[in-house]
């Protein structure tokens, strides 16, 4: 059974820096391509980042370039979102999600249950 468990969310100020991650397991992780995603409320869910199975291939929605970074580490079945420079518009419920590099979340086939991040201004 594949499990993506999100850690790390919590309440921030506008300014500040939160490190997701999400712990994989049930999947042969290096084969899979690793996208992070985040919901508003009222509003779809959105593409944030994605990376593939070498870190080869990284990309970043224009909202978030230069201000954030997604990582893995294959040894541990790990993604991370390291989100600096947080502004009260990243407020969203954050998913990690595993499948093919892709900005589209049909192309991802398994997803975790989500973590609250809140900015405050």
């Amino acid at each position: 059974q594949v499990q993506l468990v999100e850690s790390g969310g919590g309440l921030v100020q506008a300014g500040g820096s939160l490190r997701l991650s999400c712990a994989a397991s049930g999947l042969t992780f290096s084969s899979y391509a690793m996208g992070w995603f985040r919901q508003a409320p009222g509003k779809e869910r959105d593409f944030v980042a994605s990376i593939n199975w070498d870190a080869g291939r990284i990309y970043y929605a224009s909202s978030v370039k230069g201000r954030f970074t997604i990582s893995r580490d294959n040894a541990k079945n790990t993604v991370s979102l390291q989100m600096n420079s947080l502004k009260p518009e990243d407020t969203a419920v954050y998913y990690c999600a595993a499948g093919s590099t892709s900005t589209m979340m049909s192309r991802y086939n398994y997803w975790g249950q989500g973590t609250q991040v809140t900015v405050s201004s």
